[in-house]
């Protein structure tokens, strides 16, 4: 067993953001105050906009969403996409897949067999052409062109060396008149001008931004203050009134309008429904005795078929296993 207690988790140091100056204090505190003015009745708003919207997704647009979409697009996509989808595959497999299979097997297969072996022998007849006649000419060539080519590559670097030289040279005076005219200025106004500004600005986007996060935070432990005033302010006007009146009046009238009225007429209502049905019984039954005799009135007494005892004979005459005379073939 483990004794030793755990090392407490790492507290969160709060950032350092180096000595404040005064321009930073000056700042801030303006900036929240009209921040948070600005921006707790908006919070406000925001939250209660949040709640209905909840309330109003729970009862009205989800139930009607799945009404009026999910339900009708899962039988869409069940009874009607899904056959329609197989159906077409079992199409194109009859259509497309087998009747491409069979070019494939037996056309284009033997068709690309013929090509290839005509392919192999193009190439063996160009590799011979190059073996045999290209390669003897090109070393002719070669050899009587090769003091030309050298000449005209001295030429050709003489040329590029007198290139390049000029080239360097522009490039350098452009780069002096670009750095002197472009690039200076641009350093200067850079370094004494946009640097101080971006700072200034910069600090005044940071407060501005946390008097935001600030403002934000304490409008919604206000909104949240005031949403539960509200609430228990409903809940004394409304809610525990009708609590109230439900448990001491309500409650005691049901129970006695079940007792004194509900209960007796339900009681009531059985006894008649049983003496109505024990009616219709004996009714019923008067109507068949009725049909019975005048049945026998005009046709009379139906014939009687005198009963066959179908029982095996009792006493001695029934059968034994010791003996093998049966009731069946006894004289």
């Amino acid at each position: 067993m483990d004794l030793e207690k755990p090392a407490a988790p790492p507290v969160p140091q709060p950032r350092d953001s180096g000595p404040e100056g005064c321009l930073v204090v000056a700042i801030r505190i303006p900036v929240r105050i009209v921040v948070l003015v600005l921006v707790v009745p908006v919070r406000m708003v925001w939250d209660a906009f949040v709640v209905a919207g909840r309330f109003l997704r729970d009862t009205v647009l989800r139930p009607v969403g799945r009404v009026l979409f999910v339900w009708p697009l899962i039988g869409l996509w069940r009874y009607v996409v899904v056959p329609v989808a197989k159906a077409l595959g079992r199409l194109g497999n009859v259509v497309l897949v087998i009747p491409t299979g069979w070019v494939y097997r037996y056309v284009l297969t033997p068709l690309g067999h013929a090509l290839a072996w005509a392919a192999r022998a193009v190439g063996d007849g160009l590799a011979w052409l190059y073996a045999r006649v290209l390669t003897p000419i090109g070393r002719a060539v070669l050899w009587v062109l090769t003091p030309v080519g050298l000449a005209i590559a001295w030429c050709a670097k003489g040329i590029g060396w007198l290139l390049e030289k000029a080239v360097t040279g522009i490039g350098l005076g452009l780069y002096w008149i670009a750095r002197i005219l472009l690039v200076l200025p641009a350093l200067a106004l850079w370094r004494w001008v946009l640097v101080p500004v971006g700072k200034v600005l910069a600090v005044v986007a940071r407060e501005v931004g946390d008097a935001l996060g600030h403002a934000w935070r304490v409008a919604g432990r206000i909104s949240l203050a005031v949403g539960r005033a509200l609430g228990t302010l409903l809940r004394w006007i409304l809610v525990e009134p009708v609590s109230w009146f439900y448990r001491t009046v309500l409650t005691p009238v049901g129970h006695v309008v079940r007792d004194a009225v509900l209960r007796p007429v339900a009681e009531a209502a059985r006894s008649v429904g049983r003496a109505t049905r024990l009616a219709l019984a004996s009714a019923r039954e008067s109507v068949r005795q009725a049909r019975a005799d005048f049945r026998r009135m005009v046709f009379g007494e139906p014939a009687r078929t005198e009963a066959v005892d179908r029982r095996e004979p009792a006493g001695r005459e029934t059968r034994t296993l010791g003996s093998s005379t049966t009731a069946l073939t006894k004289d």
